[in-house]
């Protein structure tokens, strides 16, 4: 996954240190309730589009930026479905982050499923009975948009 020029310059100063950064999410949901995916090119996962908050940027219009760059899709958000802070996370050249993740319910309004980027391998909607295998914490936010609770979910 690109590394936005703003991190590159943070990370020359702090080095590997923990960093707290806002990541945004998608889920977006077919009009038959399908779950759009897309197999990540840095790992091989499927996973919900999403990335990292970019300074100045509001997060509607950021997961907006991302599902386009990851899936080729245009959506429109509908709604927050859930804000949680992420465990800490290592990546394999040792910086560290730990993601507060703003979740949104989002729906596709236009453009054609494309893995043409360099950010994705593949992308495909899924049937809800029929998801791959992903981490607890990407189909607790799918959950979470599906269920149409009038307020986003958060811990406490």
């Amino acid at each position: 996954m690109p590394v936005p020029d703003f991190l590159l310059a943070l990370r020359d100063h702090v080095g590997h240190g923990l960093l707290p950064l806002v990541g945004v999410t998608a889920v977006v949901i077919g009009g038959n309730g399908d779950i759009l995916l897309h197999r990540r090119a840095d790992d091989g996962r499927w996973a919900t589009p999403g990335g990292i908050l970019e300074p100045g940027e509001q997060p509607a219009r950021a997961v907006v930026r991302e599902v386009k760059e990851e899936t080729g899709l245009d959506v429109e958000v509908e709604r927050l479905v859930s804000v949680v802070g992420q465990e800490p996370h290592i990546y394999p050249n040792g910086d560290r982050a730990q993601f507060l993740d703003l979740a949104f319910r989002c729906r596709a309004v236009g453009g054609e499923p494309d893995a043409g980027g360099d950010e994705t391998l593949e992308v495909r909607w899924f049937a809800p009975d029929a998801l791959p295998d992903m981490p607890p914490r990407i189909l607790d936010r799918i959950a979470n948009a599906q269920a149409n609770a009038p307020a986003p979910y958060f811990l406490v």
